[in-house]
């Protein structure tokens, strides 16, 4: 039986590589998962400062903001729905080997700024917290 049926070709998606570099036993990252639930009346607005650090008890020490997903940087807002439960990461570099307690500090010119302290260190660096205060 003679058909004519044009083949159709096969697209595939390009191939994603990634890789991960090592990284020296020096470097290393803080991962904060965070979480902030709107209030029920309006819409709550919501950002970070690239003036965020990590600040161990024990040591000058600070870690920096290195990267965010899923929440602006100023000027920017990110709206909060009434009720919702907004989930963002925020990344930083590593804490000294040493702090066992530090605090979370966002250092901006006017009220308002994240504040979180007292935050027992755990061995993976990972941390969920609560915006909310």
């Amino acid at each position: 039986m003679d058909t004519d049926i044009a083949e159709k070709p096969l697209i595939k998606e390009p191939e994603r590589k990634t890789e991960r570099k090592v990284q020296p036993e020096t470097e290393s990252q803080v991962i904060v998962h965070g979480s902030f639930k709107g209030s029920y009346s309006d819409f709550d607005l919501i950002r970070i400062w690239r003036t965020t650090f990590l600040i161990p008890h024990e040591s000058a020490h600070r870690s920096r903001l290195m990267h965010c997903e899923n929440i602006t940087l100023y000027p920017n807002w990110t709206m909060v729905s009434p009720g919702e439960e907004y989930r963002f990461t925020l990344i930083f570099s590593g804490l000294p080997k040493s702090c066992k307690v530090f605090d979370l500090i966002e250092e901006i010119p006017q009220a308002g700024g994240f504040e979180i302290r007292d935050i027992a260190r755990n061995k993976m660096d990972v941390y969920r917290l609560n915006f909310n205060g």
